[in-house]
């Protein structure tokens, strides 16, 4: 047993520099998986911050464009060239300033007004505002000296008299003759654009042409610059009085490199020795037209955070595998040890049991695949039982909460305005809310017993429903969801409308259903009008429903009935009233179809009217 053992103890000697460089080449290739899985994080980090960047972009120039031709438009009017003619015209002027007040308010920018040659301001949209630019002299403004010289210009700044930040555009105003004898100048707000950029996961930041930044996602790096505030710049800036009296000072950032990409570390508060630094990185694209360059920066700590986990896989990756390498070369070792101590003693038993060991083996496959198969077959019995269980949960919970929702949140309404007016001590008042929100319950509730009769044939007669009654309880159902879409109900019912052979119940939740879908498609027209109409046909009711919506399309309309069918975004809707709605009417012998209004859509429903004697 000597010889064996220093055997080997030789051959453990004779491993040990294998192992030694598996062990280097083990550490290089996690060095070099940290730098390959960071350099990837910053690079796609850096494509996310790029295509944030052309989005912005394009967003600015939109939004620009909307008014970049308005003051030359404003210099062509009749209105203005005879008020530049005459300006001691007080008629004339007072007709302008009210004229430049709408049509400041029609383009929702912030001022409109006209200059004299001279710079003087003598009609202006905020002419009745305390901080009015009438009187104000801007020559000194480069927009305003640009136009003088013939072509429009474009100029931020802010506000030396409103304080307000804006962009300016201006243009001149020319005489029949052509000469130069106005100013007309637009400026619009930045605060809604800065709003827009607010909870977004990159920082985003506009610089004017000496690197001042004057619009930021980061409201604390305003007016202060990402190149060094030389006294030039400081002149050139103090010559166009771009930002008033606002003080300047330079952001403190650090350039550096991780991962082959540029990154700026900046502090959130600028001057805040305790605000924290962040490694950003950087993408930036000039606006020529406007002078302008966009900033977007995206925080690189959730990229580096990703690289590490990364790392981290590689490295519990290549342990696992050196392990498992291990315990392969152990169990290796172990049977060729067994093998050599029973060799012998196989070779005797192989020649006796070849036979049965074959016939053991069919045997016991066939036992596996019995065994297999059966435990398949419970296991697809036990999955479609429980997919049958989860299918009539799932529709009857959807169908319950997208019912009861409504009433639910007019009830929340009534019980919000019962309790203000207990405090205001208007009791009378306060027990004719919780009245309206008793009747809400008592429609909860019978909308639960209609859904647990939807199962089978309704045994109930439909009784006669006078539809106008029906309106005053469903307009306050649905006076939540037509405030949230900004969409007014017209009604037009005919005095002598008979009254119709439903159940109230069923029949009111059919219209809350069609005027909810309706406030829905309001929200993506400018008219915003939903009209419930009626008329009496012959033997039948016909109840139209129509929005001025986007309408349905030809493709979409045989299955705008079809349960969970929804155009909607994901989490907007069910996609189960409509057809929550036309079950309903095949339960009381109606009807319902969808048409092509032009504009919108319009829904309508056909119920058979109720005999004389049970309208009697």
């Amino acid at each position: 047993m000597e010889m064996p053992l220093s055997h080997s103890r030789r051959a453990g000697w004779r491993a040990a520099p294998l192992w030694a460089l598996a062990l280097l080449a083990l550490a290089a290739t996690v060095w070099l998986g940290a730098r390959l899985a960071e350099r990837q994080a910053m690079a796609r980090g850096y494509a996310r911050a790029e295509t944030t960047l052309r989005l912005t972009v394009n967003a600015l120039e939109a939004d620009l464009a909307r008014y970049e031709m308005v003051p030359q438009l404003l210099g062509d009017l009749d209105l203005i060239r005879q008020l530049v003619a005459d300006p001691t015209d007080s008629d004339l002027l007072a007709a302008t300033n009210r004229w430049l007040e709408r049509q400041n308010a029609a383009l929702q920018a912030s001022d409109i007004y006209l200059m004299l040659p001279d710079g003087l301001t003598i009609a202006a949209s905020n002419h009745g505002q305390r901080l009015s630019f009438v009187g104000q002299n801007f020559s000194y403004r480069p927009y305003f000296i640009d136009a003088m010289r013939g072509k429009p210009a474009r100029f931020y700044g802010v506000g030396t008299t409103s304080g307000v930040r804006g962009y300016f555009f201006s243009a001149p105003v020319r005489d029949a003759g052509g000469r130069i004898v106005a100013v007309t100048a637009v400026k619009i707000g930045v605060d809604r654009i800065e709003a827009g950029w607010q909870g977004g996961a990159s920082r985003v930041l506009v610089t004017d042409p000496e690197g001042t930044v004057f619009l930021s996602s980061q409201p604390a790096w305003l007016y202060h610059a990402l190149q060094p505030l030389t006294p030039d710049r400081l002149a050139r800036t103090a010559a166009s009085r771009r930002y008033a009296e606002t003080p300047l000072a330079d952001l403190p950032l650090e350039r550096i490199a991780r991962g082959g990409t540029a990154l700026l570390r900046l502090p959130d508060r600028p001057g805040d020795p305790a605000s924290p630094r962040r490694d950003y990185i950087a993408a930036a694209e000039p606006m020529p037209e406007a002078g302008w360059t966009v900033h977007v920066l995206l925080d690189s700590a959730e990229l580096q955070a990703e690289a590490r986990l990364t790392v981290a896989s590689l490295v519990l990756l290549l342990s696992a595998a050196v392990f498992g390498a291990l315990m392969l070369r152990q169990r290796r070792a172990r049977l060729r040890e067994r093998l050599a101590a029973t060799e012998e003693l196989e070779r005797r038993v192989i020649a006796r049991t070849a036979d049965l060991a074959r016939v053991n083996e069919q045997l016991g496959q066939e036992i596996a695949e019995r065994r297999a198969t059966e435990a398949e077959l419970r296991a697809a019995q036990v999955s479609l039982v429980q997919v049958g269980k989860l299918a009539a949960l799932g529709q009857m919970s959807a169908s319950l909460s997208h019912e009861i929702n409504q009433p639910l949140a007019a009830a929340r309404n009534y019980a919000d305005s019962a309790g203000i007016l207990i405090e205001r001590g208007d009791y009378a008042r306060a027990r004719e809310n919780i009245a309206e929100i008793l009747a809400l319950v008592d429609r909860m509730a019978a909308i639960g017993k209609h859904l647990r009769q939807a199962a089978r044939q309704p045994d109930a007669n439909p009784g006669a429903v006078t539809l106008a009654a029906l309106l005053p309880e469903t307009q306050t159902i649905v006076a939540g969801r037509l405030a949230g879409s900004g969409a007014t109900l017209e009604l037009d019912l005919p005095p002598d409308l008979p009254p119709l052979r439903a159940g109230a119940t069923r029949l009111q939740q059919v219209l809350v259903n069609l005027i909810s879908n309706a406030a829905d498609a309001a929200l993506e027209a400018e008219d915003r009008r939903i009209t419930l109409s009626a008329r009496a046909e012959g033997g039948r009711v016909r109840i139209s429903v129509r929005d001025r919506g986007p309408g349905v399309s030809d493709a979409i309309a045989p299955r705008i009935f079809d349960p969970f069918f929804t155009t909607k975004g994901i989490g907007a809707g069910l996609g189960l009233g409509l057809s929550i709605t036309a079950n309903i009417l095949r339960d009381l012998g109606g009807e319902i179809s969808v048409h092509d209004a032009s504009p919108g859509a319009e829904f309508r429903v056909t119920l058979p009217a109720a005999p004389q004697e049970a309208a009697a």
